[in-house]
């Protein structure tokens, strides 16, 4: 939830912003500066709860913190990439990449009821999903559209 409501508010900022700064109001810049922000937001998480969210990776996939770490640098690249006109296009089709590969560790810490930032099994459960899914189905459809459409 949170992630979301951070894309909505870095959204509505950044188009104040551009119509402030820029004279007009430029809706796929300020949409690729709300993803940005939310990635690097949800980037800090990796590092801050690294413990918890190598929980939310299903067993039998090793290396699980370095894959924790890896995806945050991922988010910090992608938050950058967004933002460079001749890398936003292949940075917005790797970001849909991204959301899709990292579903199963949402699914995966829905059915086992981790809390990442506890780093504990205190977590929402399956019902965490009702949200979760069709969040990152929004993601997806952002990134493209902000990224790769406009």
């Amino acid at each position: 939830m949170k992630p979301l409501i951070i894309l909505i508010v870095a959204f509505l900022a950044s188009l104040l912003a551009t119509k402030l700064f820029l004279g007009n109001i430029d809706i796929a810049l300020a949409g690729r500066v709300a993803m940005s922000i939310m990635l690097l937001v949800t980037a800090i998480g990796h590092f801050a709860f690294a413990h918890g969210m190598t929980l939310m990776i299903p067993e039998g996939i090793p290396f699980k913190r370095e894959i924790v770490y890896f995806t945050g640098i991922d988010e910090i690249a992608a938050s950058v990439g967004l933002m460079i006109p001749e890398f936003q296009n292949v940075t917005g089709w790797l970001l849909i990449v991204f959301f899709i590969i990292i579903l199963p560790a949402n699914i995966n810490a829905a059915k086992e009821n981790i809390d990442f930032v506890k780093g504990n099994t205190d977590g929402k459960g399956p019902e965490y999903l009702w949200f979760r899914i069709p969040a990152q189905i929004f993601f997806i459809a952002w990134v493209y559209y902000f990224a790769i459409y406009l």
